[in-house]
């Protein structure tokens, strides 16, 4: 009859298992309203990264087109878009909904154009908020140069 020797057993024990399944539990836990808040963060620094790129690609696409382009505003729908400013055509769409911010109407009203030259027809200063309450502030000079603070 073969025996076996005692001790060189190896496995973890039923409480050696839930005690390290709680410790991690209760770590996730603690780490959850971080990982949000940082999800969040990230979305609306996305959300500003791209709305600054699409104004000054509106900019820079006037100056190449030699054309007045026309940015509106749509809150209610969440969506930047470009036009052309003296004829039919609708050239892009950014929309914003989905990033968790909120964009106020900007000083100016809701519609920026940009000249051929790269100017602004007016200086306007766009205020865009996340879901935590940061702002974040869009300033078009009447240069066309466009800055966030």
């Amino acid at each position: 009859m073969l025996s076996t020797p005692q001790g060189n057993e190896q496995g973890w024990s039923l409480i050696e298992l839930l005690t390290v399944l709680t410790i991690t539990g209760i770590m996730s836990a603690l780490a959850w309203p971080s990982y949000q808040a940082w999800t969040v963060r990230g979305q609306a620094r996305s959300a500003i990264v791209e709305m600054a790129s699409e104004l000054r690609f509106a900019r820079q696409l006037a100056m190449a087109r030699r054309e007045r382009l026309r940015i509106i505003f749509d809150r209610e729908s969440r969506t930047i878009t470009l036009r052309r400013a003296d004829a039919e055509g609708l050239l892009q769409v950014y929309y914003y909904g989905d990033k968790g911010v909120v964009v106020e109407e900007p000083s100016a009203g809701p519609e920026l154009l940009f000249y051929p030259s790269g100017r602004s027809a007016t200086p306007t200063t766009i205020r865009l908020r996340d879901s935590q309450g940061r702002e974040t502030t869009f300033t078009v000079s009447i240069t066309g140069r466009v800055s966030v603070s």
